[in-house]
C-alpha cells in the first residue's frame, strides 16, 4: 500500500505545533532546566554505549568507543556553551541606540540526521532546538532509522520526567524514513536544518522553507616543517582515525612543502601510517575499490565510508603493514576527476602532495577547493604567523584550523575556541546561507524594538570633512 507522506507529515506537525504552543510562554528557568535535562540523561553511559552500540552495528559505520567519545564531548560541549545564555525575553540592549533584542521561536525544526553522525545529532538539535522554545521533528538517515527511533523515545522520556509535552521531540518513524518523506517534512516545517549529503541539503534550499544546510568537506592542511613533524602526524592520525574518519572535517590531503616532505613520511610511518606511492600497483587498486565508476565520475563507494583501514585493504587485495592505524597515498600530478585522490574520501585515507614553497601551496589548496569542499575548511602547521594570516586572507572557507588535528577543531573542541556544533555552515563558496558554526541562536526569530533617542542627524562637513567638500566641489 503506497504511503501517504503528505498526511503522515501534516500529523507529526499538527502534534509538534500544539507542543511548541505550550513551551511558547515557559519561562527561561523552564528552558533551561529542559536542556540541562537533555544533556545529562543523553551524557549517561549506560545510554551512551547503548546508542554508539545501536549506530555501529545498523550502519555498519564508524568505531564504538570514538562514537561514546563523541556524544560525551559534543553533548556536554553543546550545553555549556548555551546554558547560561538567554533565549527567553530580553535578550540584549543597546543603551546608546535604544534597541531591545526580544527572542521569539521559529515554531517547528525539521532537523536532517546523517548516518554519519547519527549517535548525536538528534539530541544535539533538539536541545538546540528546545533553547529557543521550538519543537522539532528529525528525518534520520534510512541506514540508522531504529537508533535514530531508540533516541527519540528516549528524550521524550527525558520530557515527560521534566513534565514537558513529549512532542516537542518527535521523529519520522522506521517504516516512512524515506527521501520523500523528508522532502514532505522540508515543505511543512518552518525551519530546516539540514545535515547530511548534498543531494538532501540542495532539496532543503530548493523546499522553499528557510533553511540551513552544509557544504561537502574536503579539508587540506598545509606543512611547512616549521613545527615538531612528530606532532603533526600524531594530529593527522588522531582526526584520520577519530570514529574511522566519518566526520566531513578530517584532513584529505596533506599539502607538504618539499623540503620537509620525506621527513613528514617517516614521522607518519612511526605513527601507524601506510604510505603508498605514486604510480604503485597498491594505488591503482585502492583507487578502483574507492571509486569503482572512476574516471566517469567521483562517486566514492559507499562500503568504504567510516570503515577501518584492514577491511578497506582487504576489499583492495593490498597488503599493509601491521598495525596501520590510516594510509596516505602520493597525488603528486593533479587535482580533480582525474585523480580522484585529490576529493573527500570519509575513510582513514589521506593524500601526500608536495609542493616547493607556501606560495605553491596555498595555489594548491585553493586548487583542491575549486574541485571540492568550497567554504568548508582547510587547516596549517606553521610556527609562521605571517602565512597564517596569507593564507586566512585568501582561502574561501569558513574555518581555518591552525597546529591542531582538522578533524577534531573545525566543529569545536575542548582545545580551541571554535563554537560546538552539527552543522558546519560553509558560506556562499559551499551554498550555504551562514558561513559558521550553527548553534542554537541560529534558531530562533528576534523582535527589534526602537525607543527615540535625540536627534543625531550629521552635517555633510562632519562626515566628509569641510576639505573634501570643496576639493571634489565641481560636478561630475
Amino acid at each position: 500500500m503506497e504511503k501517504n507522506y503528505e498526511e503522515y507529515v501534516a500529523g507529526l506537525m499538527k502534534r509538534a505545533r500544539a507542543a511548541q504552543k505550550i513551551i511558547n510562554d515557559y519561562s527561561q528557568e523552564q528552558i533551561d532546566e529542559l536542556v540541562k535535562a537533555i544533556a545529562f540523561y543523553t551524557t549517561r553511559p549506560d545510554y551512551m554505549r547503548k546508542v554508539a552500540e545501536m549506530c555501529v552495528e545498523e550502519s555498519g559505520m564508524g568505531d564504538l568507543e570514538d562514537k561514546i567519545g563523541k556524544i560525551w564531548n559534543k553533548t556536554m560541549g553543546h550545553y555549556i556553551e548555551m546554558k547560561d545564555e538567554k533565549s527567553v525575553g530580553l535578550i540584549g540592549y543597546d543603551e546608546e541606540k535604544q534597541v531591545y533584542k526580544y527572542a521569539k521561536p521559529m515554531g517547528v525544526i525539521g532537523a536532517l540526521a546523517p548516518v554519519t553522525n547519527a549517535e548525536n545529532t538528534p539530541s544535539v538539535k533538539a536541545m538546540n532546538a528546545i533553547k529557543g522554545r521550538n519543537a522539532v521533528i528529525i528525518s534520520p538517515h534510512p541506514k540508522a532509522k531504529n537508533a535514530n527511533m531508540y533516541i527519540t523515545e528516549y528524550l521524550r522520556k527525558i520530557l515527560k520526567k521534566c513534565g514537558a509535552p513529549e512532542d516537542l521531540i518527535l521523529t519520522v518513524e522506521p517504516e516512512y524514513v524515506s527521501i520523500d518523506c523528508s522532502g514532505e517534512l522540508m515543505k511543512q516545517c518552518d525551519f530546516i536544518l539540514a545535515t547530511g549529503g548534498s543531494g538532501m541539503v540542495k532539496a532543503a534550499y530548493k523546499s522553499g522553507t528557510p533553511a540551513i544546510g552544509v557544504g561537502t568537506g574536503n579539508d587540506a592542511t598545509f606543512i611547512d616543517g616549521t613545527t615538531d613533524l612528530n606532532e603533526v602526524a600524531e594530529m593527522v592520525r588522531l582526526s584520520k582515525t577519530f570514529d574511522n574518519a566519518a566526520g566531513c572535517s578530517t584532513e584529505n590531503a596533506l599539502v607538504v612543502q618539499e623540503d620537509c616532505y620525506e621527513d613528514l613520511i617517516k614521522a607518519l610511518e612511526a605513527h601507524h601510517c601506510a604510505i603508498i606511492r605514486e604510480g604503485s600497483e597498491e594505488k591503482a587498486k585502492l583507487r578502483a575499490t574507492m571509486w569503482p565508476t572512476w574516471p566517469e565520475d567521483h562517486n566514492l563507494n559507499r562500503h568504504i565510508v567510516a570503515q577501518k583501514i584492514d577491511k578497506i585493504a582487504e576489499m583492495a587485495g593490498i597488503e599493509l603493514p601491521e598495525g596501520t592505524q590510516f594510509v596516505a597515498v602520493e597525488e603528486l600530478d593533479g587535482v580533480g576527476l582525474q585523480y580522484p585522490f585529490s576529493g573527500e574520501k570519509l575513510s582513514p585515507v589521506t593524500t601526500l602532495i608536495k609542493v616547493p614553497d607556501f606560495d605553491a601551496a596555498v595555489d594548491k589548496i585553493e586548487e583542491i577547493l575549486n574541485y571540492m569542499g568550497m567554504g568548508h575548511g582547510c587547516g596549517i602547521h606553521t610556527n609562521d604567523d605571517k602565512k597564517v594570516e596569507a593564507m586566512a586572507l585568501r582561502m574561501p572557507v569558513a574555518r581555518m584550523m591552525v597546529n591542531q588535528p582538522q578533524g577534531y577543531g573545525n566543529s569545536g573542541s575542548w582545545t580551541n575556541g571554535m563554537p560546538m556544533t552539527m552543522t558546519l555552515g560553509c558560506g556562499t563558496w559551499g551554498n550555504n546561507s551562514v558561513s559558521h558554526n550553527v548553534n542554537w541562536k541560529d534558531l530562533i526569530n528576534v523582535t527589534h524594538v526602537s525607543k527615540p533617542i535625540p536627534d543625531h542627524k550629521p552635517n555633510e562637513e562632519d562626515v566628509f570633512t569641510a576639505e573634501y567638500i570643496e576639493a571634489n566641489s565641481e560636478p561630475l
